[in-house]
């Protein structure tokens, strides 16, 4: 496998490699296997824009006719090609495949993008069974979480090389990614109304029937979709395209994350009422098709979420013009990606949140429950290089995901092998077949229990009596209501724990008779639960129900505007303190760190600190200067703890002159960071003595020699010198020219590469 963090170019690093394979191997031949199509046709055009043409194959059966052949030597598909329709004993299938695979001519390689998804299952199992002899690789964008690991690295081995997301960010081939949590606080404004509605409109139903109806419109997903939240959201973004750098200045856009292609509809509804009206787009893949509302009407004028998404489909393609959904999508796509100014902001739900690369995408909002790779690569959505002024990508949540977030970044920024904490991963290797079968064997046995005590011949009526009851005794619906709960929750946990191990039960250790045992009994329980449902009146079709209780959400549910909660809102302490001075800064320190005097003070120190470090080599004797002020500061709060509040009014102070990195009384002459660090770093004596800082020009013929030297480099620099030893050599020569000493020549050459403006 090669792990190279998301945007750090995995894609060029697979045109490259796959170059190397048919240029140095005359028998090779390239086979690049992707799962989505989004991803299958940008990399392909990857590879056609480096003067690569490739094949895409239409078909599993294609694929295999071409690698029959001698050429094309590179080809495309996408892994659900391999798949095949109505196999009922998939081991069998495998078993004939590996007998008699197909011919292939030539040395295949396959390169298999995002390995850690889909290619881990039976589709993967598929392509080795039909190319039993060739190499494997692995590509992967995001490092393999530990339920990953088990199965990957038993498909492709271990890690050819890995790039860190850490490693992208410190050689800034990827951005940097700020956090922001917003909350939207929500109650009911009528709970007496509330409690009215459902009694009334669920007056017909049982206990069982009333508590599964509460249960699923009760929960957060739906408080949280309420018209009155999601137009507080909207509001938000509308707000920060009006002030936040990037947005406002229409260089950059933004996707928003929704839960459910639902809601994405109706964000989308709600933004076509704002100034956002044709520069806004849903992308869900959702193509309208009568048969999908055909059994939704219930009879009432209102319409189910299923009708809802229907008619927001239809009414958006056909005032685009557009002849379907992938026409639609293509195009807003294209959009986003060339002319941010006029497509502002995409809804989506799970598409373009892997493999979609938009460098003008700076901000990601979310309003969708994230965790682990589905969350890391969306928020990588918006860490692509875009010019000078995008210096981060912005990641504002409304669903609180911080504490997910911040696991996230640490994950992805480990080093995974065996540093994830917890059980060995070799260990899990060994043992995950073994804890599966064990977690299946149990559900089993679970259910059987449940089911022992019914009475034989243990048919469909005895098992209606056991957890039914006498339909003679009104009481006894209700008093076996328990047994009933108890198997629907031991069914789903066995349908779980088969799902968990269902492509691979024969490495499990069950053999050919266990397996078809298992399907059988797994079969006969899904079809005992809906016998007994039916038989308690209890399998309710809660569609009649969604417009009202859509209704009740929308109706009684009110939001508030958004408020920031994470600790430092979205600019650094530095800036904090800058900006708003060092009261809002300390109150803006999480709640745990407000009480502690020292804690403050060392939060502080250290972000003073980590700045001073990190422009050191732009102006060594400036920075040297803060930080031994610093020191100075330090000393004193330890000295005379008793007097906080000078300390305060001394690290403020100190804070404003680090960010600036400029002394107040600079020579006006000086007016590029360049030249200040030149005269800064010409001037030893002045740097080693505060009182000497800029004495005057009379006194200080170096104001002449750093102008000068900044004039040479200017003249005298080549393009793209950095890096290049014969063009730095140039600007060497120039500045011997002048300082006639080449040590010096040595330390102020590095004062000049760190420089943006030479």
């Amino acid at each position: 496998m090669i792990w190279h963090t998301q945007g750090s170019g995995k894609s060029i690093v697979m045109v490259l490699l796959a170059k190397w394979i048919l240029e140095n191997k005359p028998n090779a031949r390239v086979v690049i296997v992707t799962d989505r199509d989004e991803l299958d046709k940008q990399i392909e055009g990857v590879f056609t824009a480096a003067s690569h043409p490739m094949t895409r194959a239409s078909s599993g059966r294609d694929l295999m006719t071409q690698l029959g052949q001698a050429t094309p030597r590179l080809l495309c598909s996408l892994v659900h090609k391999f798949g095949r329709k109505g196999v009922d004993d998939f081991e069998q299938f495998i078993k004939d495949l590996e007998a008699q695979p197909c011919l292939t001519v030539g040395e295949i390689f396959v390169f298999v993008d995002e390995c850690h998804r889909t290619q881990s299952g039976k589709l993967h199992r598929t392509m080795k069974a039909l190319m039993p002899n060739a190499v494997f690789i692995g590509f992967t964008g995001t490092p393999l979480l530990k339920q990953d690991k088990q199965t990957s690295l038993e498909v492709f081995g271990g890690y050819i090389h890995t790039y860190k997301f850490s490693e992208g960010v410190e050689d800034g081939v990827v951005l940097d990614l700020i956090y922001e949590a917003r909350d939207i606080d929500q109650r009911l404004g009528s709970e007496d109304k509330i409690d009215t509605w459902f009694d009334v409109k669920t007056r017909g139903l049982n206990d069982w029937q009333k508590a599964a109806l509460r249960e699923q419109w009760g929960t957060m997903q739906n408080v949280l979709s309420s018209r009155s939240r999601m137009d507080r959201v909207v509001e938000d973004i509308i707000f920060d395209f009006s002030v936040k750098p990037r947005l406002s200045n229409e260089r950059g856009n933004a996707i928003l994350v929704a839960s459910s292609i639902y809601e994405a509809c109706k964000y989308f509804e709600l933004f076509q009422k704002t100034p956002f009206k044709g520069k806004c787009a849903v992308i869900t893949s959702y193509n309208p098709q009568a048969k999908d509302i055909t059994l939704e009407d219930t009879g009432a004028n209102t319409e189910t979420d299923k009708e809802s998404i229907y008619t927001s489909y239809t009414t958006l393609l056909k005032n685009t013009g557009m002849a379907n959904t992938e026409a639609y999508e293509d195009h807003a796509k294209k959009m986003f990606k060339d002319q941010p100014v006029n497509m502002k902001l995409l809804v989506v739900v799970d598409k373009l949140l892997t493999g979609f690369d938009a460098p003008s995408c700076t901000y990601l909002y979310i309003d969708k429950k994230m965790q682990d790779h589905g969350l890391f690569q969306a928020i990588c959505r918006t860490n692509r290089l875009d010019g000078e002024d995008k210096d981060f990508g912005y990641v504002v949540d409304y669903k609180d995901l911080f504490k997910k977030v911040e696991n996230a970044i640490a994950v992805y920024t480990s080093e995974l092998d065996h540093s994830s904490g917890g059980v060995d991963p070799e260990i899990l290797l060994q043992d995950r077949m073994t804890r599966g079968r064990e977690r299946l064997d149990n559900a089993l046995e679970a259910i059987a229990m449940l089911c022992e005590p019914v009475a034989p011949p243990k048919g469909e009526l005895e098992h209606i009596h056991y957890f039914c009851g006498n339909t003679e005794i009104p009481e006894d619906l209700k008093a076996h209501e328990t047994q009933r709960a108890a198997l629907y929750k031991a069914t789903v946990a066995l349908v779980r724990a088969y799902a968990n191990i269902a492509d691979e039960l024969g490495n499990a250790g069950y053999n050919e008779t266990d397996i078809k045992r298992i399907n059988k009994d797994l079969d006969s329980y899904l079809k005992l639960r809906e016998i007994i449902r039916n038989a308690a009146g209890e399998s309710l079709d809660l569609k009649a129900y969604e417009a009202d209780m859509r209704h009740l959400i929308d109706t009684y549910i009110e939001a508030d505007a958004p408020r920031k909660i994470s600790p430092f809102d979205d600019m650094p302490l530095l800036d904090l303190i800058v900006k708003t001075g060092i009261a809002n800064a300390i109150n803006s320190l999480p709640d745990g760190l407000k009480g502690n005097k020292n804690a403050v003070a060392e939060t502080i120190e250290n972000n003073v600190r980590s700045k001073i470090i990190k422009e050191h080599l732009n102006d060594p004797a400036y920075y040297d200067k803060m930080s031994a002020i610093l020191d100075e500061i330090i000393k004193f709060r330890k000295e005379q703890a008793e007097n906080y509040e000078e300390y305060l009014k001394k690290i403020a102070e100190l804070a404003r002159r680090v960010e600036a990195g400029q002394a107040e009384n600079t020579p006006e002459q000086l007016d590029t960071p360049g030249l200040r660090a030149l005269y800064n770093n010409l001037r030893p004596k002045a740097a080693a003595d505060p009182s000497l800082a800029y004495a005057g020009v009379a006194q200080d013929p170096m104001l002449d020699l750093a102008i000068r030297i900044d004039e040479t480099v200017k003249q005298t620099r080549p393009d793209g010198w950095r890096g290049v030893q014969a063009k730095e050599n140039v600007i060497k020569a120039a500045l011997y020219g002048i300082l006639q000493d080449v040590t010096e020549v040595e330390r102020i050459f590095l004062i000049i590469e760190k420089q943006r403006e030479y």
